[in-house]
């Protein structure tokens, strides 16, 4: 099933660059409608138009927003899921599954998984059973992998998102999505302990667009494979821009500074 993949990844990494652009919009489960997302087909509209490679959702995605207003983008339905209100919002259950992905024409799935959590257990076991659904149907499988627990001092700290991000590799994810460590070289370290691309998270809101550039920048010259950014980008004062500033970085090799002067 390994053409079946490569098929599916074409619709997620540019051909020329081997990088992607994500915008994952799954806060509706567990943050609610917040600002940039009370209209998924908006939403979703706006960052194609800028570029993005893909969004990323809960099926309500697929079910209403995916194709925005007609514009081409690739699609990865998130199969598991918690909410801010739960006892635990770091235990994430499987809430789909890869069948049902496949059915409204995803292009890849992804996997919540929250290591040094108390239910870690629990996350790792669904994570190894839709590992093997992936490889049976040739789905192509984004792991969010963050070090988040009791042990876990920082979730930035180099020693958390390698290990990590070695767990999801190392349980048949074809993508991990991690936090970035801060630096290029203790980033650096991430990617090669890691056997597949890594996309890094954008994190809390940033103060700027440039700060936020700069940190794609150093992913991708420590060796990332490009960003998965969600509120950093759907609740920017201009989405369609901010992406194609990011694009600018992540597929055509510009700086910060000259992906914001262009």
């Amino acid at each position: 099933m390994e053409i079946g993949k490569s098929v599916r990844l074409e619709r997620i990494f540019s051909r020329t660059t081997g990088n992607a652009i994500i915008v994952p919009m799954d806060h509706g489960v567990s943050v609610g409608p917040i600002r940039g997302l009370e209209d998924l087909r908006i939403a979703v509209n706006k960052v194609a138009e800028g570029g993005a490679n893909a969004v990323l959702g809960h099926i309500g995605l697929a079910k209403h927003g995916h194709r925005g207003y007609g514009r081409d983008v690739g699609l990865i339905i998130h199969l598991s899921a918690s909410t801010a209100l739960a006892p635990d919002p770091n235990h994430k259950v499987l809430v789909r599954t890869v069948e049902e992905a496949i059915q409204f024409g995803a292009d890849a799935v992804s996997v919540h998984v929250n290591v040094g959590a108390q239910n870690e257990s629990e996350m790792l076991a669904a994570l190894g059973q839709i590992s093997e659904r992936c490889d049976n149907w040739g789905m192509p499988l984004l792991a969010m992998m963050y070090p988040r627990g009791d042990k876990v001092e920082d979730e930035h700290d180099v020693r958390y998102v390698k290990h990590a991000a070695r767990v999801g590799a190392e349980l048949g994810a074809d993508i991990i999505k991690t936090n970035y460590t801060g630096e290029i070289d203790t980033f650096k370290e991430v990617i090669r302990g890691c056997p597949v691309p890594v996309v890094i998270a954008g994190g809390p809101q940033m103060d700027s667009e440039r700060e936020l550039l700069q940190m794609v920048r150093e992913s991708i010259d420590a060796g990332g494979c490009g960003v998965s950014i969600g509120r950093n980008v759907f609740q920017a004062k201009d989405p369609t821009d901010l992406v194609k500033k990011i694009a600018r970085v992540v597929h055509e090799g510009y700086d910060a500074d000259e992906a914001m002067r262009v």
